[in-house]
């Protein structure tokens, strides 16, 4: 079994979907740490069978908005003194500021420039979905497009 060195002093970023790790590891701009990020991919997992997982050492401060609207069932683990002092089950979030954009070009946030992007959860036939804060246009679903 491959053996990666524990942290000391950091956040693990587990479950996430095989093969994401390093979209989401540009999307929470983590090239742009001078910290060590270490990248598992494809890791075994019971839950899973496959899985991904991000470990980076050093405290900052991560965008769990955008995890929580991703993929609910990734979990992240801080680690001091080498032990997991917390761990961190994601929620969908009931507003995303900023995280994704309204797909409809007579929206405000279309026409005026520096208006947020606000979306709120809301309960739909098909399970709970985002809706535009101002026109109501519901979000499609499609993360990989993200706001950066």
């Amino acid at each position: 079994m491959l053996n990666i060195d524990s942290l000391e002093r950091g956040i693990v970023i587990d479950h996430i979907k095989a093969g994401s790790a390093m979209w989401l590891y540009q999307l929470l701009n983590l090239d742009r740490l001078e910290c060590t990020v270490a990248i598992i991919k494809n890791a075994r997992s019971n839950k899973l069978g496959k899985k991904d997982i991000i470990k980076i050492e050093g405290m900052l401060d991560i965008n769990l908005e955008i995890l929580g609207y991703i993929d609910p069932n990734i979990t992240i683990a801080i680690i001091d003194e080498g032990k997991i002092i917390e761990k961190k089950r994601l929620v969908p979030p009931e507003t995303l500021r900023n995280v994704i954009r309204c797909k409809n070009p007579r929206c405000i946030t279309s026409i005026e420039e520096g208006v947020d992007h606000i979306f709120r959860l809301t309960k739909g036939q098909n399970g709970p979905r985002y809706r535009c804060a101002y026109c109501e246009q519901e979000d499609q679903g499609q993360p990989e497009k993200l706001l950066k």
